[in-house]
């Protein structure tokens, strides 16, 4: 048989860790609220039935405030699955109950998946599951999904139960003394030829807007409806929506008083408090902050990042090239053939390549701070210094996403309830440096500032954070006028990740960088190498300067001669590689340095990494290349990211302004730093 599960659940409750466990997939999880923004599917496996799952995003109702919540709503009104799996936090079980009362209404069967049993056992405290099913008349089964104990269970109960589905007899609303409403209201229903009637006449009940607009009722009957409304608000002496919210706690608390006891007594901190306490403390929250980031870049980029890099790098810059060379020259392949593959693709490749290890340590030391839990204190810390530039602590999470990549950050601005703070995060986004960015710094700060490679490399990151605050408050005076929305936001407990997360979690963001570099970025390495050969008359040139890429970028180069690289230091020679190389990284940030690589290296000799590094010296001074890091951190992200941008923005008008802003502020501050710079005489030699 075929069958459809949805997983549905409060933010961070476990649906995704669940879904992966269930399916074998890799989706992320992160222990953070927000990181599913859209559903994902995927077949359960089990051999005898045809199962799909679907994830759907993390909502505390179905009451959709947020954009997250509209899209479970929608799935689990519009698709009604045959069985719904409700992730609850076992740690945090009266909040997430909530949500168990209103999905019951659906009248689609539902089974509760009980989650994080094991911290509650390490909380002494305890569940009387038994209770609870009698309580709810659906099956409650206790799991620990990150550990997967209990999903064997859980997943042998779900096919039985979605064979032999049941519903409780009476919902905590229709055991309440608003029952007679909402059996008033199901008759009109019921005439009307309308499914799920229990759950449309709470949402009417609610005078949900949405949910009067989807079913189109006459006139006459939503009078009649109104009129029910009126008179129960009047014998009750409430608000309806208000009413409803309370009687649903109070029917949870009713349960949840005989049937969860605390191990530890009131007033007792736990140890996320204690931790919370200090690190998102008014005093210490930002400095601590500062310290995590700065020992995540002396360790990505700077001590370990480099001990791991150098055997590669000597692999992929040196050794390979050079056997791959000799190979060429046995067999007797032509020049052109040579230069084609040893400067079009093996160069390009190879310095690209040589940073993996240190990209990987990034990615590694993102995804534990996600796992522990440390990402929603960040949001949490910087709301009190983004509330003064107009943009909430929520909008930081997307942002923070954007240090892997923009791509998934810019999706991840769906979270965010208002659209002026969605357009706002976008436009900020590429201020927070993506892992796409680091084979740049890599390259820059090893060749400019090896002793303090670590320390600079911090610091471009820090003035990507800087200059964020500084466009928020500039934008939001003039573009995106009115008061930051309220920001609320879950902290979920503090957990020590498991090694199997962090290696899925590192590895899926390795992996999409390898394959980024054999695919995207092979091919622009073979266009690049055309295009510094050939002329716009398809003509071979002797010298790079008169190719297609040698025109364009004499052309572009010379606006940068205020930032200090448009031209080759102590001269008034164009750096014509700056501008072609600069233009490539529309298409990927890490495409600058292999465009670098083979635009100077095409002119020398020698093995790949003391060619580029040599080649960089020649042609920029610390302080030029701390400009032209600065440049790149700043200016537009790569097509993949505008394309995304431009789907959440809806609008080639908002795309068009995001990208001119994002270049214009990136030249400014560039040109800033190299200006002041010279004023000051730093880093001239």
């Amino acid at each position: 048989m075929a069958y459809s599960f949805a997983l549905a659940g409060n933010p961070n409750s476990g649906k995704t860790t669940l879904f992966n466990r269930l399916t074998g997939s890799n989706a992320h999880v992160g222990n953070w609220p927000g990181v599913t923004v859209e559903r994902r599917e995927g077949k359960l496996k089990n051999k005898n039935d045809d199962i799909t799952v679907v994830d759907l995003p993390g909502i505390y109702s179905l009451s959709p405030y947020t954009p997250e919540e509209v899209v479970a709503r929608d799935y689990l009104s519009h698709n009604k699955p045959d069985l719904i799996i409700n992730i609850v936090d076992a740690t945090n079980i009266e909040r997430n109950l909530y949500l168990t009362t209103q999905l019951l209404e659906l009248q689609i069967p539902v089974i509760v998946a009980l989650n994080m049993m094991d911290e509650v056992k390490a909380r002494k405290d305890s569940i009387d599951i038994g209770s609870l099913e009698k309580k709810f008349g659906i099956p409650f089964i206790p799991i620990a999904a990150a550990k997967g104990h209990g999903v064997k269970e859980l997943l042998e109960k779900a096919v039985a139960f979605v064979k032999k589905p049941s519903l409780p007899e009476k919902t905590a609303l229709e055991s309440s003394k608003i029952s007679e409403a909402i059996s008033d209201i199901r008759k009109y229903l019921d005439n009307a030829g309308i499914e799920k009637t229990l759950y449309y006449s709470v949402k009417l009940l609610e005078r949900d807007i949405k949910i009067k607009e989807d079913l189109k009722l006459d006139a006459e009957t939503e009078n009649a409806i109104e009129g029910i409304i009126k008179a129960e608000e009047d014998k009750q002496e409430q608000e309806m929506e208000t009413l409803i919210a309370d009687l649903r706690y109070r029917f949870i608390t009713t349960i949840t008083s005989k049937s969860v006891k605390k191990g530890k007594s009131e007033g007792e901190l736990s140890v996320t408090d204690k931790i919370d306490r200090v690190v998102t403390s008014r005093i210490l929250g930002i400095p601590i902050f500062f310290a995590i980031m700065y020992l995540v870049f002396e360790l990505s980029v700077g001590s370990v990042g480099k001990m791991l890099a150098e055997p590669f790098e000597l692999l992929t810059g040196e050794i390979i090239p050079n056997a791959i060379s000799s190979f060429l020259a046995s067999v007797g392949t032509s020049e052109f053939v040579t230069s084609l593959i040893m400067d079009g693709i093996v160069n390009g490749i190879a310095s690209l390549l040589g940073f993996l290890p240190l990209i990987v340590m990034l990615f590694l030391c993102l995804s534990i701070l996600e796992d522990v839990g440390y990402m929603a204190r960040i949001a949490f810390v910087m709301d009190r210094i983004f509330r003064h530039f107009g943009l909430s602590g929520k909008a930081f999470v997307p942002l923070i996403m954007g240090y892997g990549c923009s791509v998934p950050g810019i999706m991840a601005t769906r979270t965010l309830e208002d659209e002026k703070s969605r357009r706002l995060a976008i436009t900020l986004m590429p201020f927070m440096s993506c892992g796409a960015k680091i084979p740049v710094y890599a390259v820059f700060a090893g060749v400019f500032f090896a002793q303090s490679q670590a320390t600079v490399t911090f610091s471009i990151y820090m003035l990507g954070l800087a200059v964020a605050m500084i466009s928020a408050i500039i934008l939001n005076k003039t573009v995106f006028k009115g008061e930051a929305p309220p920001f609320v936001l879950e902290l979920p407990a503090y957990r020590i990740p498991t090694l199997k997360s962090l290696l899925i979690h590192t590895w899926e963001k390795a992996k999409g960088y390898v394959i980024k570099v054999g695919t995207v970025l092979l091919t622009m390495s073979v266009v690049i190498w055309f295009c510094q050969r050939f002329s716009f008359s398809m003509q071979m040139v002797e010298d790079p300067a008169q190719s297609i890429l040698g025109v364009v970028g004499t052309f572009i180069s010379p606006i940068f001669t205020l930032n200090g690289f448009g031209l080759v230091k102590n001269s008034s020679i164009i750096n014509w590689q700056v501008g072609a190389a600069l233009l490539t990284g529309f298409v990927a940030k890490e495409a600058v340095v292999s465009s670098l690589g083979i635009l100077y290296i095409a002119q020398g000799a020698g093995e790949l990494t003391p060619a580029l590094s040599a080649a960089l010296g020649a042609n920029f001074t610390p302080l030029s290349a701390y400009a032209f890091m600065a440049f790149v951190l700043l200016y537009a992200p790569c097509v993949a990211a505008i394309a995304t941008a431009k789907k959440e923005l809806g609008s080639w008008k908002w795309t068009g302004f995001t990208i001119a802003y994002q270049c214009g502020v990136a030249w400014i501050v560039s040109m800033l730093i190299y200006q002041i710079g010279s004023l000051l005489g730093i880093g001239l030699v």
